[in-house]
């Protein structure tokens, strides 16, 4: 029996669910990266990395290409930096949203 579509859609946003996986996707938004540029530019162990790596290397959304003792890692299609670029544009919303609502709370006439 086939996966009903919204299943594989909550699938799909639970391996996006980590922020290293995030961090990746972000830092290859700007083309292949080598795994040590990868390390270099993100505050975690190597192993945790490597982990990560696989992960999103399993579920299909980025490929790997081993050049001697070299790994490099790319984005599997343009659709990822698109859906990365709706996200940012989603939270600007939601937490431009809070902002006001702070800012009426903590304004001035909040203790009424």
């Amino acid at each position: 029996m086939p996966v009903p579509l919204y299943e594989a859609k909550a699938e799909f946003f639970r391996m996006l669910g980590h922020p290293v996986r995030i961090r990746v996707l972000e830092l290859l938004q700007d083309g292949p990266k080598p795994v040590r540029d990868l390390l270099a530019a993100m505050e975690v162990e190597p192993s945790n990395l490597s982990q990560q790596l696989a992960v999103l290397r399993r579920s299909g959304i980025v490929t790997a290409t081993r050049t001697g003792s070299t790994v490099v890692y790319e984005l599997a299609g343009g659709d990822v930096a698109e859906l990365l670029a709706a996200a940012r544009r989603v939270l600007s919303v939601l937490l431009t949203g809070r902002q006001e609502l702070l800012n009426e709370l903590h304004g001035p006439g909040a203790a009424r």
